[in-house]
C-alpha cells in the first residue's frame, strides 16, 4: 500500500592494514573472478594513490540559517521520542509471521528474533527495504535518550514507480515483543529553508552515529551527492495530508507521512559521476554500516554490481572526526579522503560489515551475497588478508548458502553482540514486481549473535 503512513492514527590505531588470518578456505580461492556462489578468497588490498583520489568526498552544509528558517516556518519540532509515541504500525513476532515469510531466515545460523512488517508495508512493491541501522551504532549503550531504536530504510521501486522517493521506518524496539514503527520522510531544504523536496535514494546504506544519520544516495546531481547527513535533533511535522512534498499553500506537506527529515549536508564524490557498472572508476556507493571497532570508529562503505555477474566491487572506510560528532574527518577544505581500499571477488554484495572481535584487535568484514533467484538463501562470507568462510552443511542448494534470502544492509548493536540485517523480497514466483496480488512475502527483520556467526564458520 503506497503512502501509508497518513495522518489518521495521529580507533586511529593502525585502522587495518590487514585481517585476522582465522578463516579456512571451503574450496581454492586462486580464482581469476568469481562467480556467484564461489569462495570469493582473500581480500585484496588497494594501495595506490589513483585509487584513493577515485573515493575522496566534499564536504557541503547547508547553512544554519536555512535550517533555521524552515524550522521556524514549520513550527513545529520534533524529538525521536514524540516519533515513536506516535508510532502507529505494529511488527509482527515470528510466531505471527507466515510460513513463507519466516522461509527467508537464515538456514544457519538460526535467528535468535525476527519480525514481519504491517500489512501493506509486509507486500507493497512499490517500497523495498534497504539499509539498516540503529540506537545500538548511535551510542555505546545501545540507548537514545530513553529508547532503543531501529532504523529501516526504503526506497522505491525503480520497476513500479518514478520518483524514487525514500522513507525511514523509525523503531520502537523497547518491548521485544511489541516492535511498532512510524514512518519519516527525508526531505532537502530548499531555497534558503522556504520549501523542501523528498530525497531521491535507494536508500541502500544508513549509518547512526551520535546524533547524526549518514543514508546513501544516487541522486544524479550536478554535484554528484553520494551521501546524505540528518541531524537526529531535526525533525520536523507536516500540517497538511496531500500527496505534495514541500510547501502548499495551506502549510507543508509530505506526501502523506507526518514527519520530515531535513537534510543538514551531503557528500559528493570530488572527481566526479559514479559509475555503477566499472570497478575502476568512481563508485557508486552501495551500502554502509559503522565500524566501532576501528580508532577512530570509521564508515565502512562497498559498491554494488549484479548478483549474477562476476565484477570485484571494492570496499573501503572514512574516519569520523573525534572533533565534529557525528560528521567525516576531513581536511581545511572539507575534503574526506579513504582510510582503506580493498578489493573483494564475493559478488552481489547489498551488506557490509567491519568489526573486530575484541576492542582495538584485527577485524573480520562480513559480506552478503545476496544471490538473485527465487527463493535462494544468499551467502554470509567472512573474509579477511588470508581468505574466505561461510557456514556449512546447512541443507541449502549449495551446503553454505545458509544466510537469509535477499537480505540488504547489516548493522551490528555493539552492546548486546547481535548483527541485524533485513529481507527485500515480495516479488512473485517469477522474481517480477506485477503486483501486489501475485506477490510472496519474504520480508523480515531478524537478527543473529555475531558470536554464532563466527560459530558456524568451516
Amino acid at each position: 500500500m503506497k503512502r501509508s503512513d497518513s495522518f489518521r492514527n495521529h580507533l586511529k590505531l593502525a585502522v587495518v592494514t590487514s585481517f585476522s588470518a582465522a578463516a579456512l578456505l571451503l574450496v581454492p580461492t586462486d580464482l581469476a573472478q568469481a562467480a556467484p556462489g564461489d569462495n570469493p578468497g582473500k581480500l585484496t588490498a588497494l594501495t595506490s594513490s589513483a585509487e584513493y583520489t577515485k573515493l575522496a568526498l566534499q564536504e557541503h552544509r547547508v547553512p544554519a540559517s536555512s535550517l533555521d528558517n524552515l524550522a521556524s516556518a514549520m513550527g513545529t519540532a520534533r524529538g525521536v521520542d514524540q516519533v515513536l509515541a506516535s508510532a502507529n504500525h505494529p511488527m509482527r513476532n515470528a510466531a505471527n509471521c507466515s510460513g513463507m515469510e519466516k522461509s527467508a531466515l537464515p538456514l544457519k545460523p538460526a535467528a535468535e528474533s525476527s519480525y514481519c512488517w504491517d500489512s501493506g508495508d509486509d507486500k507493497t512493491q512499490d517500497w523495498l527495504p534497504q539499509g539498516l541501522t540503529s540506537s545500538g551504532d548511535a551510542d555505546d549503550d545501545g540507548v537514545w535518550g530513553t529508547n532503543k531504536v531501529i532504523l529501516s530504510g526504503w526506497g522505491e521501486n525503480g520497476a513500479t514507480t518514478i520518483d524514487h522517493m525514500a522513507r525511514i521506518a523509525f523503531i520502537d524496539a523497547n518491548d521485544p515483543s511489541g516492535l511498532k514503527y512510524r514512518w519519516v520522510l527525508p526531505v532537502v531544504p530548499l531555497s534558503g529553508g522556504t520549501d523542501y523536496r523528498a530525497l531521491k535514494s535507494h536508500i541502500g546504506g544508513m549509518v547512526w552515529y551520535q546524533d547524526k544519520l549518514l543514508v546513501t544516495s544516487w541522486e544524479g546531481d550536478a554535484d554528484h551527492n553520494q551521501l546524505y547527513i540528518f541531524d537526529m535533533h531535526r525533525i520536523l511535522q507536516a500540517t497538511v495530508n496531500s500527496s505534495t512534498v514541500g510547501k502548499v499553500s495551506n502549510g507543508w506537506s509530505a506526501d502523506g507521512y507526518q514527519y520530515v527529515m531535513p537534510a543538514i549536508g551531503s557528500y559528493s564524490l570530488v572527481g566526479g559521476a559514479c559509475v555503477a557498472t566499472n570497478d575502476d572508476s568512481f563508485p557508486c556507493f552501495g551500502s554502509i554500516s559503522l565500524d566501532r571497532s576501528s580508532v577512530p570508529a570509521s564508515l565502512v562503505a562497498t559498491e554494488w554490481f549484479s548478483s549474477g555477474g562476476s565484477r570485484p566491487a571494492r570496499v573501503w572506510r572514512y574516519d569520523f572526526d573525534g572533533n565534529d560528532p557525528g560528521y567525516l574527518a576531513k581536511d581545511g577544505n572539507g575534503r574526506v579522503g579513504a582510510d582503506q581500499i580493498y578489493e573483494t571477488k564475493a559478488v552481489g554484495l547489498q551488506g557490509v560489515l567491519s568489526h573486530s572481535a575484541t576492542q582495538g584487535g584485527t577485524p573480520n568484514l562480513y559480506v552478503d551475497d545476496a544471490r538473485g533467484g527465487v527463493d535462494q538463501h544468499g551467502i554470509l562470507w567472512r573474509q579477511n588478508a588470508t581468505g574466505a568462510s561461510a557456514a556449512a552443511n546447512c541443507g541449502g542448494d549449495i551446503t553454505y548458502a545458509c544466510w537469509g534470502m535477499h537480505t540488504e544492509g547489516m548493522s551490528y548493536w555493539w552492546n548486546t553482540g547481535r548483527l541485524w540485517t533485513q529481507t527485500e523480497w515480495a516479488a512473485d514466483i517469477n522474481a517480477k514486481w506485477s503486483g501486489t496480488e501475485n506477490a510472496r512475502p519474504q520480508r523480515l527483520l531478524y537478527a543473529v549473535p555475531l558470536s554464532s556467526v563466527d560459530g558456524t564458520l568451516n
